[in-house]
This record gives structure tokens, C-alpha cells and sequence, in this order.
């Protein structure tokens, strides 16, 4: 059994039974180095929101001082306060919509800072970390859980923040109106504490799992929007319909449970809060008959108290808002913290060609991370000279693509050595390791621009003029030529509107136009027709004069061309050498000849 060294990921989980129930809204704090860049913004804005609280906690005193001025002295002086109580509601008005303004435009700048940072980790991330997470769930928490932080940053902080200093000063100024009744006021507040208490953990877990629901259909959704057309020629619509409903049913009910608990909560606090509002003013109306205080501290102590029940509400709904903004927050923060299981050099060496061995694999044993007890390479060796063409041959999972992966370091192989120019691939840094090959995949990436945009793909500074060259070489320049505009053409998403060869010749010239020092063919003219397969194979050998070339191929001009063969079966290098030499000894070579070579 191989001792398996693979450096070992903070994987992200799977799915949504395997993430860990959110904790707490500390979760938020995670997210807290966003805000760094902007802390002047944040400073001006937190002085705003202080201020108009403050001018809000004012205001009463100004309508109580109008309202025993309408029973005692001049009109003057009530006029007085009027114009004051203006004056306040201008500066509130003010104050308000410059507080709206620079802490919705935080917010809308956090949360794009913190999608491209998730875009920027994601993107980066070897294949290993897509082998654990679906697609559409990465897009769910780049889109919806941010969506979520946005409105927590942009609304419910600045209106928790608010809200809090009114019910600090609105408690202060209470108890300076009337200690009486303020203390009445006080005996609410348990009553309203234990349902936040009591229902804010079943809350936060209903948020949670809404949450990943919806990352749930998401993926479920991608995946099959990406093979739509293989859905409809299998007419597994009907299934694939059955299937997006379920998870989607699923996601309502979670969410109906979210939203009875939080109303209920809600329906609590209301009840609780505008019944001790009515008990106090009633209890506060006898003390003004009484002669204990006057109209106009009444008046002032109502809308104290109604600061501080409004304030308290108001938490309310904040705190069932940042439940679920924790919750995104820490579904944001696995990805933000995942660690890539391929790693950086702290010291890394400079690749360049100066060498005559150019590849070299040693005692190599290999296996993907989700399948830890299955040898993909075992004890594989071989090496490839400068400028020399190797193909690689066997029936389908010999491993033969596996060896494309640990070349680009894509994935982390256990044991054994590999070189490129006399040094370990593990030396060099990743940009500059990759920035020596080409790849031709067996099916081509092909995204939704122009044709000329596909190409330069290979390499985004060339000139138009370049890319045409490469199309030529690629014998993909007279079929772009004939496309309704040209290079401009649009060719859909994942080049829906191009032939299976026509995208793969795209992918060639991208190759092309590269103009790396080693060229990776993964069965690179399958797709092609015989005509375009015999002038690409005269462009190959041309390009191959100059490069160290490593092809996976089946077809026989393909293989015929290579300085060395090495035949792949489970893993092992079964046999090797010319193509001749291999049709004379027979074996699996001879039979997969006979098979897939000699029937063309």
C-alpha cells in the first residue's frame, strides 16, 4: 500500500448536511478587513448617524416646551419653539439622507470588494477544490450570500446602530421626565427579551439552512442548465423538472418555518410593546390630572418611550437580519479561508530551457484527492528530451490525462519525483511552471465572446494580426472567415453555435498563438475531419521541430509521428518505443493498433 503524502485541504463542505451549524452573529466579524480601506468613510458616517440621533432625542423636548407653551406664556415664545422644532426636522432631514448615502455606498463597495475576492480565491483554486463544491453553489455564495451582507451593511447595521443609541438616550431622557414612569417602562424589557432569547438560536438555524437550500438548487440548476440539450435528447425533462421542484420545495419549507418563527417573535414584541405604551399613558394621564407633572412631559415622555419601543422593535428585525447574514457570512468566510492543497515555493526557482532533459518523471505514484485508495500513476517513470514528440497510449483510465494534471501541478502527486528542466516542479512558482505549456484539452474550453477573443485567450496581449496567424496554422482561418462576422462572431455560450471541430481548432490556435515551449495534445484532432486533421498534422510537426511535445492520441498519423510511444495500462508504463518497434512486439499495443489505428 502507497504511503500517501497529499497535502490535505480545508475542504469546503460538500453539501449542506456537512456544514457546520452557524454560531453566532460574531460570524460577521470575519468580514471586518473589508472595511479597513474605507475607515474615513465609516468615521464620517458613524458621526452623521450620532448626530441625527441625537437631534432626534431632542425633538421632544422641543414639542413639550410647545405644548405647555400653548397654556402658558406668550405666543411669541411658542412661535419660538416651533420655528425650533423646524429647524431640528431640517437638520434630521439632512443628516438622514447624507447618513443614506455614505453607508449605502459602503455597503455596495464592501460587497463588491468581497465578490471579487471571492471570484479572485475561487479562480485560483486547483481542480481539487471543485471536485468537493458544485459550481452553482460557489455562484450562490458570490451572488445571494452577498446579497445578503449587503443589506446588512447598507440598512441593518446603520439602523441597529441607530436604534440602539435611541434606546440609550431615550431610556436617559426617560428617566429625567419621569422616574415613575420610567421604571413602569422597565418592567417590559424582560418580557421582551425572553422570545428574542428564546427563539433567536431556532432563528439563526432556520436562516442557516435556508441559506444552503437555495446554495442546494443552485447547483442543482447549473448543473443541468449546462446540459440542457443532453436532458432533451434523453427527455429526462419531465425528472430534471421533478428534481429542481423537490429541492425547491424543500427551500420554501425551511423558509415558511423561518418566517412563522420570526412573526410570531415579531407578533410578541408588538403585542408586549404597545400594551405597556398604552398602561403607561394611562397611569401617566392621572398623574397630569393629578397635577404631578405637566401636559408637556407627558407628551415628551410618550415619545421617549416611543423612541425606546421603536428602538426595540426596530433590534428586532435587525437581529432575525443579521441571523442570516451570519450565516452567509460563514459560508463566505469557508471559501475566503480554504486553502488551496497545491502549494507555493517560499523560495522559488527560475524555469528556463537550458537543459536537453526536459520532463522527467521518477518513481511517480498518483491518486485524486476523493479517491485516495485508487493509484491513478503507479511508480511511473519515463523522460523526454528537448524538442522530442512523446505520445502516450492505452485504453481509457490507464492514466494517461492523469499525467497532463500532475505535470501543471493541478493536482499534488504522493510520491516520486517530477522534473521539468532538472528541477521539481515543486520549485517553481505556478504562474511560471504553467507558462511553459500549451494544452489542448479533449473537450476545449470555449467561452462566450468573439471567435478572435477565444483565440487570444492563448494569449491576451497579441495582435489581431497574431491570431489570424494562429487560426492559419491551425487550419481554422477559412471556416472563421466564412462566420456571419468574421473573427467578430459571437459563438454563444461555451460555443453553442460552433461544430465539435471547429472548437477544437480554435483551442489549437489558442495553442498556437501561445507559443509555449511545451505543447500537451490531449487527443487534440479526435474531433476533426480527415481534411482538416491532415493540414493541421503538417502545422503539429512544424511546431514540433521547436518544442518537447507530449501527445495523447489514438489516431494513427498522430502516434506514427512521435520519437517515443509509451503505452499505459492501470496506471504502468506496460511498453515503449517507436511505432514500429511496438507493432513487432505485439501485446496490448499491436491489439489497440489492430483495434484503433489499422481499421482507419
Amino acid at each position: 500500500m502507497v504511503d500517501l503524502k497529499v497535502s490535505e485541504q480545508k475542504a469546503v463542505p460538500k453539501n449542506s448536511r456537512e456544514r457546520e451549524k452557524g454560531r453566532s452573529i460574531s460570524s460577521l466579524s470575519r468580514l471586518f478587513g473589508f472595511f479597513k480601506p474605507y475607515t474615513l468613510n465609516l468615521t464620517f458616517a458613524a458621526l452623521i448617524l450620532v448626530a441625527t440621533a441625537g437631534i432626534s432625542l431632542t425633538f421632544p423636548i422641543a414639542i413639550r416646551r410647545v405644548v405647555d407653551g400653548f397654556f402658558v406664556g406668550s405666543s411669541q415664545l411658542m412661535d419660538y419653539y416651533f420655528a425650533a422644532a423646524v429647524g431640528l426636522a431640517s437638520l434630521l432631514a439632512i443628516g438622514t439622507a447624507l447618513r443614506f448615502y455614505l453607508v449605502t455606498r459602503l455597503g455596495e463597495r464592501v460587497v463588491t470588494d468581497i465578490r471579487v475576492a471571492l471570484f479572485n480565491k475561487v479562480i485560483s483554486m486547483s481542480p481539487g477544490f471543485f471536485e468537493r463544491l458544485l459550481t452553482g453553489e460557489i455562484l450562490s455564495r458570490i451572488t445571494t450570500d452577498t446579497t445578503l451582507i449587503l443589506s446588512v451593511v447598507s440598512s441593518s447595521v446603520s439602523l441597529a446602530l441607530r436604534n440602539t443609541l435611541l434606546l440609550a438616550g431615550g431610556l436617559v431622557f426617560m428617566f429625567l421626565t419621569s422616574v415613575k414612569l420610567s421604571l413602569l417602562v422597565l418592567l417590559l424589557v424582560p418580557v421582551m427579551i425572553i422570545p428574542i432569547l428564546a427563539m433567536g438560536r431556532k432563528l439563526r438555524r432556520l436562516s442557516r439552512e435556508t441559506q444552503n437550500k437555495i446554495a442546494d438548487s443552485s447547483g442543482i440548476a447549473s448543473e443541468m442548465l449546462l446540459a440542457a440539450s443532453t436532458i432533451q435528447a434523453y427527455n429526462y425533462t419531465k425528472w430534471a423538472r421533478l428534481s429542481f421542484n423537490d429541492i425547491s420545495e424543500d427551500s420554501f419549507k425551511v423558509a415558511k418555518k423561518r418566517i412563522q418563527v420570526r412573526s410570531l417573535m415579531t407578533a410578541l414584541i408588538i403585542f408586549v410593546v404597545f400594551v405597556g405604551i398604552v398602561v403607561v399613558l394611562w397611569i401617566g394621564a392621572r398623574d397630569v390630572r393629578a397635577g404631578f407633572i405637566s401636559p408637556g412631559y407627558l407628551v415628551q415622555f410618550i415619545i421617549y418611550s416611543g423612541f425606546v419601543a421603536g428602538a426595540v422593535a426596530a433590534l428586532s428585525e435587525v437581529f432575525g437580519e443579521l441571523q442570516r447574514a451570519a450565516g452567509a457570512a460563514e459560508r463566505i468566510a469557508e471559501i475566503l479561508n480554504s486553502e488551496d492543497p497545491i502549494q507555493e515555493p517560499e523560495n522559488p526557482e527560475v524555469l528556463n530551457f537550458s537543459t536537453q532533459k526536459a520532463i522527467l518523471f521518477e518513481h511517480v505514484n498518483f491518486c485524486y484527492p476523493t479517491r485516495p485508495n485508487q493509484i491513478v500513476l503507479n511508480n511511473l517513470g519515463f523522460s523526454l528530451e528537448k524538442g522530442k514528440t512523446l505520445a502516450l497510449v492505452g485504453p481509457s483510465g490507464a492514466g494517461k490525462s492523469s499525467i497532463f494534471l500532475a505535470l501543471l501541478r493541478f493536482y499534488e502527486f504522493s510520491e516520486g519525483i517530477i522534473e521539468v528542466n532538472g528541477k521539481s516542479i515543486r520549485d517553481f512558482r505556478l504562474s511560471d511552471l504553467r507558462d511553459q505549456f500549451s494544452l489542448v484539452p479533449q473537450e476545449p474550453a470555449i467561452f462566450a465572446n468573439s471567435v478572435l477573443e477565444n483565440i487570444r485567450f492563448g494569449r491576451p496581449e497579441s495582435s489581431n494580426q497574431e491570431v489570424k496567424i494562429a487560426a492559419k496554422k491551425a487550419a481554422a482561418h477559412d471556416f472563421v472567415e466564412q462566420l456571419p462576422q468574421g473573427y467578430e462572431t459571437f459563438v454563444g455560450e461555451k460555443g453553442v453555435l460552433l461544430s465539435v471541430g471547429q472548437k477544437q481548432r480554435i483551442a489549437i490556435a489558442r495553442a498556437f498563438l501561445r507559443d509555449a515551449p511545451i505543447l500537451l495534445l490531449d487527443e487534440a484532432t479526435a474531433s476533426l475531419d480527415a481534411e482538416s486533421e491532415n493540414a493541421i498534422q503538417h502545422a503539429l510537426e512544424e511546431l514540433s521541430q521547436s518544442r518537447t511535445v507530449i501527445v495523447i492520441a489514438h489516431r494513427l498519423a498522430t502516434v506514427k509521428r512521435a520519437d517515443c510511444i509509451l503505452v499505459l495500462d492501470q496506471g504502468k508504463i506496460v511498453s515503449k518505443g517507436t511505432h514500429e518497434q511496438l507493432l513487432t512486439q505485439g501485446g496490448l499495443y499491436a491489439r489497440l493498433a489492430k483495434l484503433q489505428f489499422l481499421a482507419n
